[in-house]
């Protein structure tokens, strides 16, 4: 069982670098207060503006490596005593530096020359978008006291309410065949070869979920009802508002994005349908088929097979990028296999202080797990181009969040369905349909949930049978009859962390527009050969200090225009048409 290594972050947490850590963090704590307290008198604006970026560049490198300590050993062990301690320790330290930023958000909100100011520097012109940004969000900041205030009952609010989905969906036992096993072991069975299989692991998970869809339910609505609230104080209109501002984007883009995603629904209702026939299903696909593999391919991956197969393919890109995924495998950065208390799904953490990435999956073999290696490893990529900058121009958004990884994605299965034929080939060409399927339509039917949650909120929380029923009407809406109407997944609110952050609303958007616009990229890649790599590096590496139209810009895509996004689709369509082909009896 391969397990990553955070030994470059800290030894443990009883030892003299993290405990180090934590009094730095303190004292950065003490020099912040003492900074904003002065605040409101000085007038010597390149002083102060130098003076924060100092500081703010230390408080969030020294910050984020602690906190990808904490958060790393907590992912992979839930139940870990002291790992809990010390996030919730972390949570109450990070809201000690809401003053710091706050004062200097209403600082900045009153310098009326700041372009001239940083015109004529240097210095300062590196951190233009950063500091620009600050003024242009300061409307929707409230006073240093209330976000104070704010901040600390996070703690016990929002972020409490995320923590308690985490673990009882990680420590959830269910009963399949006679054996008790974990959520993510029971989930990767849908990708199973026998039906019964698949069908038996559908129905035990679904049982299992009555063991904690209250306790759940209590936490989505308590997370939704905050960021209602919130949303209401700081004068979002909804927070949807706030999560296409806070992903520095048009609202006419992420509008243009789900109008080309609802008019291209026809098409995966077409193959839905046509696999349910292959299947013996005749009212659409039931749930438990969804992931059914088709085609005749056998190949099963050992991890190491996994990790040669991908970095063989990345190297089809780029040395750097091949380069990156050996360095990924060399130095421990993947922790591979499911157990007890770790974490569902796959994610990366990108750690700009180490200047690495660290990457959880649940691998258990199949040609699946390996595309999530790879768009894992994407992550990585991405963080590894924005580490060229320094800490404060590294934040980028949800949808360019998702860009590198849809690419590394499409790469490895572009090259797997060019090197396949027959039956492996039907295989892996629908292996990418259903990835496909499942980012712009399942990704629609949580789109349409969260919005209905959050709307729903507005008057009463709502009990686990209501959120079923939202869930069962978000599926069909987007679905259609592509699926079986009485066989869909009413519990899929319980699983999908994304909707438990209260700090990040609407996390399921960003996936269609990632894997749309990757494809773009991809196609620019294609037409422009090697010479279009050094621009898509510039383009990942500029993402923290630009606007998701700006950025698009960067390769003359324009992301309010519906014919970009229709061409991406045109790209689906072809593996379509390709699977129907293959697949006409």
């Amino acid at each position: 069982m391969r397990k990553w290594n955070l030994e470059p972050l800290y030894p443990g947490f009883e030892s003299e670098e993290f405990k180090g850590a934590i009094e730095t963090i303190k004292s950065l704590i003490e020099a912040s207060k003492k900074f904003a307290s002065t605040l409101e008198e000085r007038t010597d604006t390149k002083n102060v503006l130098k003076e924060y970026l100092e500081l703010a560049n230390d408080i969030r490198h020294h910050l984020s490596r602690a906190f990808s300590y904490v958060n790393l050993v907590n992912a992979t062990n839930a139940q870990d005593e002291t790992a809990n301690a010390w996030m919730n320790t972390m949570q109450s330290l990070m809201s000690e530096f809401t003053p710091f930023n706050t004062a200097f958000t209403q600082w900045i909100s009153k310098v009326n020359d700041l372009e001239a100011v940083i015109k004529d520097d240097p210095e300062l012109d590196e951190y233009r978008f950063h500091l620009t940004q600050i003024k242009e969000n300061a409307q929707y900041v409230l006073s240093q006291e209330v976000e104070t205030v704010i901040s600390k009952m996070q703690q016990t609010g929002s972020n409490a309410w995320s923590q308690l989905q985490g673990l009882l969906t990680s420590i959830l036992e269910v009963e399949y065949d006679g054996k008790t096993i974990t959520l993510p072991d029971v989930r990767n069975k849908a990708h199973s070869r026998d039906a019964e299989e698949r069908k038996k692991a559908y129905e035990a998970e679904l049982e299992a979920y009555g063991k904690i869809e209250h306790s759940i339910a209590f936490a989505l609505n308590s997370i939704k009802g905050e960021v209602n609230e919130l949303t209401k104080m700081r004068g979002f209109e909804s927070p949807l508002h706030q999560a296409v501002h806070d992903s520095r984007m048009k609202k006419k883009t992420l509008d243009t994005l789900i109008e080309t995603m609802r008019a291209n629904l026809p098409m995966f209702r077409q193959y839905l349908k046509r696999k349910a026939e292959m299947l013996g299903h005749e009212n659409g696909l039931p749930w438990y088929d969804l992931f059914a593999p088709l085609g005749k391919s056998e190949r099963t991956f050992t991890e190491d097979e996994a990790m040669q197969y991908v970095i063989d393919n990345f190297k089809t890109f780029g040395d750097d990028l091949s380069s990156l995924a050996k360095r990924a495998r060399d130095e421990e950065w993947i922790d591979f296999t499911p157990r007890s208390g770790k974490r569902g799904g796959a994610f990366c953490f990108n750690i700009h202080p180490i200047k690495q990435s660290r990457i959880l999956t649940n691998f258990e073999g199949s040609f699946s797990n390996v595309i999530t290696l790879a768009h894992e490893l994407g992550h990585a990529y991405h963080g590894d181009r924005i580490f060229n900058e320094s800490i404060l121009n590294a934040s980028y958004t949800m949808p360019v969040a998702e860009t590198a990884s849809t690419l590394c994605e499409t790469i490895v299965k572009r090259s797997a369905i060019e090197e396949s034929e027959g039956e492996e080939k039907l295989f892996i060409l629908e292996q990418s349909i259903m990835g496909s399927t499942q980012v712009i339509v399942d990704i629609l039917s949580r789109f349409i949930f969260e919005q209905n949650v959050f709307e729903a909120r507005k008057e009463s929380p709502l009990s686990a049978n209501q959120l079923k029923d939202m869930m069962i009407n978000a599926q069909k809406e987007a679905y259609g009859d592509g699926l079986n109407q009485d066989v869909l997944h009413p519990y899929m609110w319980v699983n999908k962390s994304h909707y438990y952050r209260g700090s990040l609303s609407f996390y399921n958007f960003p996936y269609a527009f990632g894997l749309l616009f990757a494809k773009g990229i991809y196609a620019y890649y294609k037409d422009k050969g090697k010479e279009a790599v050094p621009n898509i590096d510039h383009l990942l590496q500029k993402t923290g200090q630009m606007s998701v139209e700006e950025v698009a810009k960067l390769i003359d895509i324009d992301v309010t225009d519906k014919a970009f996004w229709q061409r991406s689709f045109d790209v689906m369509e072809e593996e379509i048409n390709a699977f129907m082909e293959l697949t006409d009896k």
